[in-house]
């Protein structure tokens, strides 16, 4: 017996030393680790707007009313001792900007603002910034702010009355909000934002989620005197003679592209986020202003996602005149509905989230939460962007020349949404394209790709499963989303 099970012992040590271990794929959390904060007792904090004050804490607005202060945000671990009240009766504030002293707050009705003048840490000092707009009462008549830009303006987007109609007014646009508080009718269409924010060049955009005249979850651009898509505000054009005549009514089942050479206000969604397979909720956006504080991404955009609790990442370009460009997945994982997403200077994603009843990923009802980068470097598709023959991809890291000059490491699919009246749509127009050719640069950080069959207002679903960097490994996330508007050298 002893004889025995000493064999047995020398054939598992002998087995081992033969197969060492195999270490498991980098996840998510190798490159960006989630913090959750711990929140004081009784409290609930739907998180859905941040601000760095100039004395170095974290104001956090949430949704019910309320507006907390949190000293020392960037902390290992941040304990309830460290989140304190700093005003409560807001008509559900959702975002928050800062501007010499004061603390401005964007809720239903007007934009607040607010000082603690007596140094207690509670506000005691609030007043009417703007409040320019209707308000009937209707529970869906969000409102969400930008910061303010250089000369003290900003910009708010206001949702339909029930999200599809618009009963008071200028429920359904944008508006500007000038730095003596003056309101100023500034862009027609929109319909459910989520969230807004600029990019390095100053551009505003939002995110308008997936209903009437929004088949899928977009990234949109805010012009001044133009049309992003739904009409349901279009009688407020008789108030609003600086933008001119209301432009034409899309037709209901065409396609985006189609309709914006029609009308000339129209400006198409810089981004359609796939549904389902890349967000269902688009909501707050951050730039990553930081210079490489955040990773291997300065300049582009994050956006949140409420219903899969996950921050998408965000490659643009301009071509002709015209924004378009990728959306990749980043990170997933989050304890709530991501709402609130707020790049900080130090290279810190604040991100706060709530499921309201509609439900997410996350299983918390709330949670106010910090995203880091840990200092290594995925290995990610970074940009991808359109030539006059396919995509170029460039990466994070050196590829396998191998791997990544081979065409059967790529597949590629396009399909786009029914611009129509009806709620959402289905993926339509579906085209399988054919990558023709590959080429590797000589540094082997960038792949052209030259693809038979590029569409129009299509998506452009590119699977890289096949490819791999200098080291072997696959990338991290193994797909991306060009939204293509304006095809290279086109006069259209």
């Amino acid at each position: 017996m002893f004889r025995l099970q000493t064999h047995l012992l020398l054939l598992v040590a002998a087995c081992s030393w033969a197969a060492p271990a195999i270490s498991a794929e980098p996840t998510e959390n190798d490159y960006y680790r989630i913090t959750t904060f711990e929140l004081p007792e009784g409290e609930v904090i739907e998180a859905c707007g941040f601000q760095r004050m100039p004395d170095g804490k974290l104001a956090v607005c949430s949704r019910r009313g309320d507006i907390f202060m949190v000293s020392d945000p960037l902390a290992e671990k941040v304990s309830a001792a460290q989140v304190s009240v700093y005003a409560r009766g807001l008509h559900e504030p959702l975002s928050l900007a800062e501007r010499d002293g004061w603390l401005y707050a964007v809720q239903r009705p007007e934009v607040t603002r607010m000082k603690d003048t007596d140094g207690d840490g509670l506000a005691d000092v609030f007043e009417t910034h703007a409040d320019g707009w209707g308000i009937s009462g209707d529970y869906h008549e969000y409102a969400f702010g930008s910061k303010f830009d250089a000369n003290g303006d900003m910009v708010l987007t206001l949702c339909l009355t029930g999200s599809f109609t618009s009963k008071v007014p200028f429920r359904g646009w944008a508006m500007k909000v000038t730095s003596d508080g003056e309101t100023l009718p500034m862009t027609s269409g929109v319909r459910s934002p989520g969230g807004i924010g600029t990019d390095l060049h100053g551009n505003i955009f939002y995110t308008d989620n997936q209903g009437p005249w929004n088949g899928t979850c977009g990234l949109k651009l805010l012009r001044q005197g133009k049309f992003v898509g739904h009409p349901g505000g279009f009688q407020w054009y008789d108030s609003a003679p600086s933008m001119g005549p209301r432009p034409t009514e899309p037709e209901s089942g065409s396609r985006m592209h189609v309709e914006v050479k029609k009308i000339p206000e129209l400006i198409p969604p810089v981004i359609m986020f796939p549904y389902d397979k890349l967000g269902k909720s688009a909501s707050g956006i951050a730039c990553d202003t930081t210079e490489g504080k955040f990773g291997p991404f300065p300049g582009q955009l994050f956006v949140g996602d409420q219903t899969q609790s996950r921050i998408m990442r965000v490659y643009l370009e301009e071509v002709d005149g015209v924004w378009q460009g990728a959306c990749f997945p980043f990170r997933s994982g989050f304890g709530s509905g991501n709402v609130g997403v707020e790049m900080d200077a130090s290279g810190a994603l604040f991100v706060g989230g709530t499921n309201r009843g509609w439900g997410s990923v996350g299983r918390h009802p709330f949670a106010v939460e910090r995203l880091d980068w840990t200092g290594k470097v995925p290995f990610e598709i970074k940009e991808m962007r359109l030539t006059d023959d396919g995509f170029e991809l460039e990466f994070t890291k050196p590829v396998d020349r191998q791997s990544a000059a081979a065409v059967d490491s790529y597949k590629m699919s396009t399909y786009t949404y029914q611009y129509r009246s009806e709620y959402g749509s289905p993926e339509v127009d579906a085209t399988e394209p054919t990558i023709t050719g590959v080429s590797v640069s000589d540094d082997t950080m960038r792949v052209r790709l030259s693809v038979d069959g590029l569409q129009l207002g299509h998506v452009h679903e590119l699977h890289a499963d096949g490819v791999k960097n200098s080291e072997g490994n696959r990338l991290l996330h193994r797909v991306g989303y060009y939204t293509l508007n304006r095809m290279r050298g086109s006069a259209e």
